[in-house]
């Protein structure tokens, strides 16, 4: 009997753990993967970051599978983004802003998106950045420059996601590659 291959991923909650808002625990985050099927579930940081391996199921049916399971076991509501990892490394070499990722990776933000951008979202958001932000879209992975940091700025998830009218959830350069390191393992 043939054991199918085991891929890697990464799953990312959106907008836990956050001003004692959306709060889970990552052991708990961990056993609702394994009840679902996903093998060698692994968190890093309290955000929401996951990796985990899963047969052949595609990237957009496991995001349902976490919602739906966060929902039904944890009442947690909140949008999970999941990557392949091969799609993780090709956002991490597709990075625009390779400055950035060298010099202050902690203000460098990779944020994959859930849907495709509404035609001319780049470019309208582009217009609304109030500040020193940069920002640039590849493929399906929006890359966003803090330079004064994310806390004070006024280029928010809220703003960005009406301007390109899709939604994701954004991790700083240093969380990216502790995650590639976690795929790697």
């Amino acid at each position: 009997m043939l054991v199918p291959k085991m891929a890697a991923f990464v799953a990312l909650l959106r907008a836990v753990n956050l001003a004692g808002k959306n709060m889970i625990s990552m052991a708990d985050l961990k056993a609702v993967a394994q009840r679902e099927g996903l093998s060698e579930p692994r968190t890093l940081l309290q955000s929401g970051n996951l990796v985990f391996e899963s047969g052949s199921r595609s990237s957009a049916a496991l995001e349902k599978l976490l919602e739906a399971a966060l929902r039904r076991e944890l009442g947690l509501s909140t949008p999970v983004v999941v990557r392949s990892a091969s799609e993780w490394r090709a956002a991490i070499a597709d990075n625009p802003f390779t400055r950035e990722a060298r010099k202050d990776p902690g203000h460098l933000l990779l944020m994959p998106l859930k849907g495709k951008p509404a035609a001319g979202g780049l470019a309208e958001l582009s217009r609304a950045i109030p500040g020193r932000e940069k920002v640039k879209l590849v493929g399906s992975a929006l890359y966003l420059v803090y330079p004064d940091g994310v806390g004070r700025s006024k280029l928010t998830s809220a703003l960005i996601e009406k301007k390109i009218g899709a939604g994701g959830t954004a991790r700083n350069w240093n969380t990216v590659q502790k995650l590639l390191e976690q795929l790697e393992v």
